[in-house]
Parts: structure tokens; sequence; C-alpha cells
């Protein structure tokens, strides 16, 4: 699963990232507030951690072009401003955590794993839950379907992990494309057949097609 960290101390994002690295996530850097929104407009994340003051563009910028842009990714502010002005902005504009700084590494797992199986239904053991059948495993990119282990390429694993991001509605070419790929010229049959391969390891319904409208995974 995918973190953008917006820090603009080197030393702090630096060490931050690593940790979050060694608990299972990709974590892509921001150093200031412009970087931040180009990332965003180009990738898709499971998670924001914005720092408020940082070069450029602010951190409460940056949450109010990420929703301006219609994105619905769960924010956590990190910052050391705590006051109730900075707190009452950033809820308005729709960040759902603070982690004051300096903070305990710890707390900064729990905070993060919390907001990951709240909005993207993230168990304790980075399993992501489908319905009774499917759980997907975020570290060793596996998916466990009727007690057995599927093992998934890492193309099959990014289209999974973003349909599940879009859960329970249809996600089209387009999209996929931007989002798995990458931008990337790669025709539709390409992405049919991963579809199949998925399907073929899985059941035919696990991914749900619909013509002109896309795919999409229900989650139960």
């Amino acid at each position: 699963m995918r973190i953008l960290l917006l820090e603009d101390d080197f030393n702090y994002r630096e060490s931050v990232s690593e940790y979050l690295q060694v608990l299972g996530y990709e974590v892509d850097e921001a150093p200031d507030g412009q970087v931040a929104c180009d990332k965003i407009s180009k990738s898709f994340y499971h998670l924001l951690i914005l720092d408020i003051k940082v070069p450029h563009i602010s951190g409460h910028e940056v949450i109010k072009y990420a929703k301006d842009i219609g994105l619905q990714t769960p924010i956590m502010i990190m910052t050391s401003l705590v006051d109730i002005n900075n707190l009452s902005v950033g809820y308005e504009l729709g960040c759902n955590e603070y982690l004051k700084k300096p903070f305990e590494l710890a707390e900064l797992k729990f905070r993060v794993n919390e907001l990951m199986r709240k909005y993207h239904g993230k168990d304790d053991k980075n399993l992501i839950t489908i319905d009774d059948d499917s759980k997907l495993d975020t570290i060793k990119k596996q998916l466990h379907f009727k007690e057995k282990i599927i093992e998934l390429s890492l193309k099959e694993f990014d289209l999974i992990e973003c349909l599940l991001y879009h859960k329970n509605s249809f996600v089209g070419v387009e999209t996929i494309r931007a989002e798995v790929w990458g931008d990337k010229e790669i025709d539709s049959a390409d992405i049919r057949m991963h579809v199949l391969k998925i399907r073929q390891k899985t059941k035919p319904d696990f991914i749900v097609s619909s013509r002109g409208l896309g795919y999409k995974i229900d989650v139960k």
C-alpha cells in the first residue's frame, strides 16, 4: 500500500520513510508542497502524511488541492503546529488524523495502521479482506483464496490493489493505465489479459467487467 510523505526536514523524512517501509508500506517522498501536489496529480496513494510548514505550498494548501480534485484518500497531518486554529483549519479542510511532533515511531505505526484498517479494510496482519474466500497480503504481494496462497505477478497484484482502492466501483481503462502502468502505452487487450489470468487463478467473477465502464472488485 502506498503512502505519500510530505516533510521538508531531510533527516526527519528519511527516518519516517524508512520506518514505514520496514512496516511494509511503499513510501513516496516530497520535500515541499509543490512536489506533493505534482505527485498527487500523477499517482494514487492509500494515505497522505503531510507536514504543514513546508516550502512553496503549505500542507493545508496540499489538502485543499487534493480535495479540489476529488481525492478520497485519508490524510494525516504530522506537525508541531497544534494550536486550536491550526487544528480547526486542518479538520475543516478534510484531514482525518493529527500526529504531534515529536512522536514515538510506535505511535506513528498505530495511527497509520488504524487509518489503513478504517479506510482500506487492512487488518493487523497486512491483509485486506475482500470477501469470505479472499484476502490480499500487501506485504508478500500474495492473494489468499479459499485457504490457498495464489502467487501473483507484480502487475496482477498492482491491478488488484488498484481495483480495491476503488472498491465496488467500476474503474475505466484509462484510470487503470494511469495507476497501474503509469500512463505507459499499453493496449486495453493487455489489461484484459491480466484480468483473465487473475480470474483463472481465482474465479470468473472475482473481477467484474462491464463494456464501456471498465472493471471492479466487489468488497463485502
